[in-house]
């Protein structure tokens, strides 16, 4: 079997664990072929300023296609929302944090107006404004360990960041603050892994067995949102699945770059309806984009 990944030290974190898991289960060995995407590539524009479809996916896609690969592992919040017809999402193992934390000397409530927070993200920077923190946002790129370097040994007081890629990386020791889910809603898809292959690859029914049900179900749900609206990071828009005792909630919100809520809307419902209850909200939130 061979795995095609990202090269940077996240994704190959992700992806040994996903090896790791893989060798449990069978006794194929497995490759692994790094890639290098458009996304890693360009380091100097703002995500949202650019066409982020398939931008961390699309060279994967292609050695998928091109069976140069069998299998590829990404952050399932990188997925465009769409896939290739010939390609499928054949198992998310299970989901890590979906929490956004912050990086910082200080905690939240100790930076006050003109604090310098990094950031390229247009929902974490709506989310700044929405609570009038008053901060000068700087834009920031780089992998994980780049940017708690700049948070913390630079002329920038903060970041935010994803907690799953810090507990991947066993850099847990440099958050400062974890953000309630409600507070600083996350990106639909964060914390999940997704495992891609052809539709006819001959290893389908062994990665299947990766599959988190309720994860898988999550994500999905959040994705839908975005799928019905037809945005991407362009907008800033937060989603976020989870299952409570035996209810499925899903709850999104949308917002303008400055902060005003535009809409936000929770669905509860039984998990085998996630979709429906994703489908939903997007459509509430069509008249708001």
């Amino acid at each position: 079997m061979i795995v095609g990944t990202r090269g940077s030290q996240l994704a190959l974190a992700q992806t040994k664990q996903v090896c790791s898991d893989l060798s449990r289960i069978t006794k194929e060995p497995i490759d692994i072929e790094i890639i290098k995407t458009k996304g890693d590539k360009i380091t100097t524009s703002q995500l949202y300023n650019m066409d982020s479809k398939g931008l961390f996916t699309k060279e994967l896609d292609i050695a998928l296609l091109e069976e140069e690969v069998d299998f590829t592992v990404h952050s399932f919040k990188d997925l465009p929302t769409e896939l290739d017809e010939d390609l499928k999402i054949v198992a998310v193992p299970k989901r890590e944090s979906p929490h956004e934390v912050l990086i910082s000397h200080k905690k939240w409530y100790e930076l006050g107006p003109g604090s310098k927070l990094g950031t390229s993200s247009l929902r974490r920077e709506a989310f700044c404004n929405h609570y009038e923190k008053e901060f000068e946002l700087k834009p920031i790129r780089g992998n994980i360990e780049t940017r708690i370097q700049k948070a913390l040994n630079s002329d920038l007081d903060a970041t935010i960041m994803a907690e799953a890629g810090l507990k991947r990386l066993n850099l847990t020791k440099y958050i400062k603050d974890v953000f309630p889910l409600d507070y600083i809603t996350p990106p639909a898809g964060q914390g999940a892994l997704a495992i891609i292959t052809r539709k006819d690859c001959e290893f389908n029914k062994t990665l299947e067995k990766l599959n988190d049900y309720i994860s898988m179900q999550e994500v999905l749900a959040e994705k839908k949102v975005l799928e019905e609206l037809g945005v991407g990071c362009q907008w800033p828009i937060g989603a976020i699945a989870r299952m409570n005792d035996k209810e499925f909630n899903v709850y999104s919100i949308l917002l303008t770059k400055e902060g005003e809520i535009l809409k936000k809307q929770n669905e509860k419902g039984s998990i085998r309806d996630a979709l429906e209850l994703g489908r939903r909200i997007g459509e509430l939130f069509t008249d708001y984009v």
